[in-house]
């Protein structure tokens, strides 16, 4: 099945990076040292970080609900199951298809349409992007930085000048993100993008007919259809009051997470960080398990982790100790919960994460991605209209 082959790719290509990420990480801390680190840690300290991360889900529980409230008013534990069943799922199983399971559970207990649903998923990320880019921003220029700081991570190597470049281009990059979001909101606006991504095969004059048509299919329209799914994520909020509670729950999502690696630093010796200094380090870290990883983000979260650490001045094994032990903490909970939902629900989460959206039924209006590119049932949009049910054009 296609699905399977894109999830054995992603876990190969996850398993590699993480592998790599181990080897950087650890290669410098002896094991007997770390497993002796481990030992001093005072795990009283991890009652009360559990507690207030799992904080954090119910801050997205009701993020979530808020979503959804356009199309379907949805009751706390009705949201609150698929959404701890999804990140259960990304936690145990490679390419992230918890994103996926999510909408997938939610549709089947509710009957809604799938591709709104998603939307909403989508339009999720959008928020936590935004928000942990403006916060390494905020973080960049409130924390003091040595300037002698020169820190060696495999073959790159980082400094106050590096970090500084980091943050200015992180808020270029925020704002060219909200500066997109503004313009895909708009109908015209996203009728002229679509149009023009649909277009761009024909720059390649030197290839042939069919040659265009497969770009266009294999890639061009799944771009447009993400574009589409992010634009209904947003549509679903329509009003300026909505955006801004959204963006306030996705910050205090952040925050209380921060707070919840904060309280754990307290049981780790070596760990005398502020907050901020703390929350920097777990920005440092989302970006790093934002790329492929072997389930449960191994290896990407404890270089994400160490990394963010040397930063301020934690040794090596002290970074390692804690981010390990972080690590297991803040996943194990989700695991367990996760479980206990899909029980609770009647979900089998086996066959839930590995059914390929082609499976899952069409409603009107939406498209799906098939082994053939991108189908729908019918046209959904006007400025689709110069080009056939499957991308091409009709010249």
């Amino acid at each position: 099945m296609p699905g399977n082959k894109k999830i054995m790719l992603s876990l190969i290509v996850g398993l590699l990076l993480s592998g790599i990420a181990l080897y950087l990480t650890f290669k410098n801390v002896p094991l007997p040292a770390l497993m002796g680190y481990l030992r001093t840690v005072n795990y009283w300290w991890v009652i009360p970080a559990v507690a207030i991360a799992l904080m954090s889900f119910l801050i997205r529980v009701v993020r979530w609900q808020l979503l959804l409230s356009p199309f379907k008013k949805t009751g706390f534990l009705s949201a609150y199951h698929p959404l701890m069943i999804g990140f259960m799922i990304n936690c145990l199983l490679p390419g992230r298809v918890g994103e996926l399971a999510r909408p997938a559970i939610f549709c089947k207990k509710e009957r809604v349409p799938f591709s709104r649903v998603l939307a909403t998923v989508g339009a999720e990320r959008v928020f936590d992007v935004v928000v942990l880019l403006l916060s390494f921003v905020i973080v960049l220029a409130s924390v003091e930085i040595s300037p002698t700081l020169d820190l060696t991570f495999g073959n790159y190597h980082l400094n106050k000048a590096t970090l500084e470049t980091i943050g200015m281009t992180t808020l270029q990059l925020c704002l060219a993100l909200i500066a997109c979001m503004a313009l895909v909101s708009i109908r015209q606006s996203r009728g002229f993008i679509t149009r023009t991504i649909l277009s761009l095969p024909e720059l390649l004059f030197f290839a042939g007919s069919p040659f265009k048509e497969k770009i266009r299919e294999k890639l061009f329209v799944r771009l447009t259809h993400i574009i589409d799914n992010v634009a209904t994520g947003l549509d679903l909020l329509k009003s300026p009051k909505k955006v801004g509670l959204c963006l306030g729950l996705s910050f205090l999502v952040w925050a209380v997470a921060g707070i919840s690696y904060y309280v754990m630093s307290f049981g780790c010796p070596g760990i005398e960080l502020s907050f901020f200094e703390i929350y920097a380090t777990m920005v440092i870290l989302c970006f790093f398990i934002s790329l492929p990883s072997a389930p449960g983000f191994w290896g990407l979260w404890e270089a994400g982790g160490v990394f963010g650490l040397l930063i301020f001045g934690v040794s090596a094994k002290e970074a390692a100790g804690f981010t390990l032990a972080n690590h297991v903490i803040q996943m194990v909970p989700v695991i367990i919960i996760g479980l206990i939902s899909s029980i609770i629900t009647g979900v089998n989460v086996v066959q839930v994460a590995y059914t390929n959206i082609e499976d899952r039924p069409l409603e009107k209006g939406a498209r799906v991605e098939m082994n053939k590119g991108v189908y729908t049932d019918e046209v959904p949009h006007e400025y689709l209209e110069d080009f056939g049910p499957h991308g091409k054009s009709m010249d």
